[in-house]
């Protein structure tokens, strides 16, 4: 029976690049998303790697929808042995001008998801003592970022939630890992203007943005037996935009 790997804001991106990748690898992929129709779109290509795929739209800041998609992808799948948490969200803005719901709703959707998500699936988890846990946080979690405090501040939870949740679960066979991308050439960096792409080219050693395929290889990685002995470790892949 083939694994299976649970992916949240699967609907286009970074998400939607890891799903294919781990279908690729062999995993039947869960696809998490509130976009049902795009969702659908990126099962039918997993789909065309030989293994199952199956939508569950639900919003994931939200604490009781987390828990009925679980026990929804549990009784569909049988087993749940990966978990992305991919799903988030900008509403950038400088701190002095910031309102409060652009702030209590990018933690809600970057960082309660998290543990939403890992509360639930990890509970599967221990009881087959195995899995993995690939959470994806930001360079702006590793070093801050203006006009992003909201931002900056979800991320930077999800690599401590990462660090005390693979204290908690080594025990159980479970890694906890984080990945932290920079610029990644994403719908959401296609909206910058040409000035605002050479001021941020300026300051990658690479000189380029990453691509959404090699974050999906990093998350490859980390769900694939050669990371066995990695866990509570975050991943900066940035083209060296902090060297």
């Amino acid at each position: 029976m083939n694994k299976t790997a649970v992916i949240t804001g699967a609907g286009r991106g970074i998400g939607a690049e890891i799903a294919l990748r781990l279908a690729s690898d062999g995993f039947n992929v869960a696809l998490n998303g509130q976009d049902g129709g795009r969702l659908a779109e990126i099962a039918m290509k997993c789909k065309k790697f030989g293994t199952e795929a199956e939508c569950f739209p639900a919003d994931v800041s939200k604490h009781d929808e987390c828990e009925t998609m679980v026990k929804r992808i549990k009784e569909r799948f049988g087993t749940i042995d990966v978990l992305v948490n991919n799903a988030g969200i900008t509403k950038d803005g400088l701190l002095a001008r910031m309102s409060e719901e652009s702030y209590d709703t990018v933690i809600a959707v970057n960082q309660k998801s998290v543990f939403n998500m890992m509360k639930f699936c990890c509970a599967v988890m221990m009881k087959q003592r195995s899995g993995r846990v690939i959470n994806i946080s930001s360079v702006a979690g590793l070093h801050g970022n203006a006009g992003q405090f909201n931002y900056s501040a979800s991320k930077a939870a999800v690599i401590g939630m990462t660090k005390s949740a693979a204290k908690e679960f080594a025990p159980r066979g479970i890694t906890v890992n984080a990945i932290a991308p920079g610029f990644i050439q994403t719908p959401m960096t296609d909206v910058l203007t040409d000035e605002q792409k050479a001021a941020v080219l300026s300051l990658i050693a690479l000189k380029r943005y990453g691509t959404v395929e090699e974050i999906a290889g990093a998350v490859s990685f980390l769900a694939g037996k050669d990371a066995a002995y990695i866990t509570g470790q975050t991943i900066e892949i940035s083209g060296g935009l902090t060297i």
